[in-house]
């Protein structure tokens, strides 16, 4: 109703600036709160420019090595990681896993298989149960499924090629 309506000057926040109802402008910092966001840059900045140096004195960092040292290999055999084969005894170990468990051991999948019989020997040498059903999920991935009788032909062929001999 247009009765009801209450004009502009009465209105608690007008469209333009009623100097006896306004808002209270935020965009007005008091001078404690300028002072504080000074003395915050301010530290920022000292603490920036100390972390910075012009000094040619400065060591250059060293590129970390790209290959594991005797550390590593040493850390592997004790948790009775064999290393990686190389060479006949890398197709001696492929070919024991492939005439066991042929999609998991294919031509795209050799490295995976590499990787997942050091880790199964790991398993092997240390004691571990359900060394099948360990074997079946290590050997199970891109959509290769491995079963556990698989998984057990796979821990015979590791045991009989001597691969997990650390």
């Amino acid at each position: 109703m247009p009765g009801n309506r209450r004009p502009a000057t009465e209105r608690a926040f007008p469209l333009s600036p009623n100097p006896q109802r306004t808002r209270p402008r935020a965009d007005i910092m008091s001078p404690m709160t300028r002072t504080a966001i000074a003395a915050v840059l301010i530290t920022a900045c000292a603490a920036l420019t100390a972390c910075s140096s012009d000094s040619d004195t400065d060591s250059k960092p060293t590129p970390a090595a790209s290959t594991p040292g005797p550390d590593m290999s040493s850390a592997e055999a004790a948790a009775g990681i064999p290393p990686e084969p190389t060479g006949a005894d890398r197709k001696a170990l492929l070919l024991a896993l492939r005439a066991v468990a042929p999609k998991a051991v294919d031509k795209a999948h050799e490295d995976k298989a590499i990787d997942a019989a050091r880790n199964q020997c790991a398993a092997i040498n240390g004691g571990g149960t359900n060394l099948d059903s360990t074997a079946a999920a290590r050997f199970s991935y891109d959509g290769v499924t491995t079963n556990e009788a698989q998984g057990k032909a796979i821990n015979a062929a590791l045991k009989a090629s001597g691969f997990c001999k650390v």
